[in-house]
């Protein structure tokens, strides 16, 4: 009997029901209790407090007005609790998503703020779009090209970016660009235009919030406090420096000595808005909304799935882009911009005990009271502290030991890393991601171009055969066993071919070359056409082809080929029965 009394809760008839596939909420809604609201609630406080200052930070460094923060953190939340299959995934405004956004809509010929603001309603539409395409024909595996060294490297140069960025309004100066190269040129030609007051409360507000993140729970728990309730006012660390820097900037009347402030944010719920269905924009945003779904998509399922497997639940990728699909479409709807899953603010989520995704739709009542009740008190909130509070988020996205780890484990890993950090550095995120993408196709075609061949005999005293280069095995000089350790496909097939042709191409009296196939799942017709020719030669050389462990799924497309006629040898089920026959034969000199 288990130590830990485990609650079993009855499914109730929807959650069998079929349409609660496409409609998640079902599989929970009808067991929802009161430890679950109570649960759901509490995690929707705590990430509702970290989310109003990330929400307005996040949508200033997407260059719009902080209202559309607001805004993209309301009906997002309540869509992606209806269609998401994450119970902790915290989906809003993230910094990655908010710096591809300036990039993709600061490149645009735009006049005004408003023409800029519907450029981004109109992206985050075409990324939702994208997404729920994406997932009604299950097309969530192709976010497996994007390999994870390539991924860490643009994250990383993307929050490289972004604190960079964000040094100008630090400095109290302008300094924008869309390149590391742009941001410090811009930096040092208006560094003579520095504010003090606005260096003092950026600054201090950056340390205290590095301090909150680190120090300040551990403090609260020694002086009593219990840790849930530490954590709580942990959490609430960027509110203090939201409230204590709006209150002085306002007592002391520091927007008049050159401190920029947000200015006047409109109250109320988030506006019906439609996108822009010009052709024109469309055209211009299209690539840059396929890569925002595809980045916003790997970065969420990712969080997803670590958080889920810690309680031994699943997800389901292809309902996943359904769910931040219609997010990013109910942003669009209610003026918003892109969204995606947040790292941060979901794990704090989970750590808050959210229990379903009624937390996420809990947070969103939350964020609407903030946007209806609070944004005539941010008036004189300074710049300075939202851009604290996004150097303070990104900079936990940095992670450059991925180059010392890549460089240990893998020189091509490595090179992939590098080159996506230094382009997106150099060139932009556009180009950064851009380049990511086309760097793991290519890294995939090269590793999968060359696949490992092995040569292999049997372990004395087993059934077992290995690599005659690391182990003591037995082998015949006529017979030459070659292990594949790769499906084949067009991008290897000639390389299978030259390899056993250079193989054979020796004074050894090799009679019979067995291809030993347990590590292919796939046989393609270019390489198909590859074993005929690679069978053709090898009969013109009075040399026998047999293949060993072919898998089912591969042998019945063999089948329905010509290629088993043609044949000059056998299929046998294992390497050991291949050997059994084969050797008496060899070494009797037969053929």
């Amino acid at each position: 009997m288990s130590r830990f009394p485990t609650r079993h809760r009855p499914q109730s008839r929807w959650a069998r029901h079929p349409v609660a596939r496409y409609f998640p909420i079902l599989q929970w809604a009808g067991d929802y209790d009161r430890d679950s609201l109570t649960s759901d609630a509490v995690a929707a406080v705590i990430v509702t407090i970290m989310l109003i200052p990330q929400s307005l930070a996040y949508a200033l460094l997407a260059g719009l007005p902080p209202e559309m923060g607001l805004y993209a953190s309301i009906l997002p939340l309540v869509a992606y609790a209806i269609f998401g299959t994450s119970r902790a995934l915290a989906v809003g405004p993230v910094a990655v998503i908010s710096l591809m956004t300036a990039a993709a809509v600061g490149n645009m010929a735009l006049e005004g703020t408003a023409e800029y603001a519907m450029a981004a309603i109109t992206l985050a539409f075409m990324s939702g779009l994208i997404l729920t395409l994406m997932g009604l024909f299950r097309l969530g595996f192709l976010a497996n090209f994007l390999s994870h060294p390539v991924i860490a490297g643009f994250i990383t140069a993307s929050g490289l970016l972004i604190a960079a960025s964000q040094i100008g309004t630090i400095l109290g100066i302008s300094g924008g660009g869309h390149s590391m190269v742009e941001l410090l040129r811009n930096l040092v030609t208006n560094l003579s235009q520095m504010n003090p007051i606005t260096l003092v409360i950026g600054v201090t507000t950056t340390a205290f919030l590095f301090w909150v993140r680190k120090g300040l729970k551990p403090l609260l728990i020694q002086s009593g406090l219990r840790p849930r309730l530490a954590d709580l006012l942990a959490k609430a660390g960027p509110v203090a420096a939201v409230a204590v820097t709006t209150l002085a900037t306002w007592a002391f009347g520091l927007a008049d000595r050159g401190v920029a402030i947000v200015g006047s944010i409109p109250s109320g719920l988030p506006p019906l808005t439609l996108p822009s269905f010009g052709v024109d924009i469309w055209g211009q945003l299209f690539v840059s909304a396929l890569l925002i779904s595809v980045i916003g998509f790997v970065e969420s399922v990712s969080v997803a799935q670590t958080l889920a497997a810690r309680k031994r639940q699943r997800i389901d990728p292809d309902q996943e882009l359904v769910g931040l699909g219609t997010a990013n479409i109910a942003s669009a709807l209610s003026g918003g911009y892109p969204v995606t899953g947040g790292f941060a603010r979901s794990v704090v989520n989970y750590d808050a005990g959210a229990e379903t995704p009624a937390a996420g739709a809990f947070t969103a009542i939350g964020i609407m009271l903030a946007a209806l009740l609070l944004t005539p008190l941010l008036h004189f909130l300074p710049k300075a502290t939202l851009a604290a509070t996004i150097i303070v988020a990104v900079l936990s996205l940095v992670d450059l030991t991925i180059l010392k780890r890549s460089w240990d484990y893998s020189r091509i890993d490595f090179a992939a890393v590098a080159t996506t950090i230094a382009i997106t550095l150099g060139l932009g995120v556009e180009m950064g991601v851009s380049a990511g993408v086309i760097l793991s196709l290519a890294l995939f075609l090269y590793k999968t171009s060359r696949p490992h061949v092995a040569e292999v005999g049997l372990v004395p005293g087993t059934q077992h055969f290995r690599n005659i280069l690391r182990h003591k095995v037995e082998t015949h000089p006529a017979l030459v066993t070659l292990r594949i350790d790769e499906s084949l496909y067009f991008a290897n097939a000639r390389f299978l071919e030259d390899y056993v042709t250079a193989r054979v191409s020796c004074d050894q009296p090799i009679r019979h070359v067995i291809l030993m196939c347990s590590a292919v799942n796939e046989i393609d017709m270019s390489a198909l056409e590859s074993l005929e020719a690679i069978n053709a030669r090898l009969r013109d050389m009075g040399i026998k082809l047999h293949l060993s462990e072919v898998k089912g799924p591969v042998m019945d497309r063999l089948k329905r080929s010509h290629f088993l006629d043609a044949l000059t040898g056998q299929v046998f089920l294992s390497q050991y029965d291949a050997m059994l026959a084969l050797t008496p034969t060899v070494m009797r000199g037969q053929a």
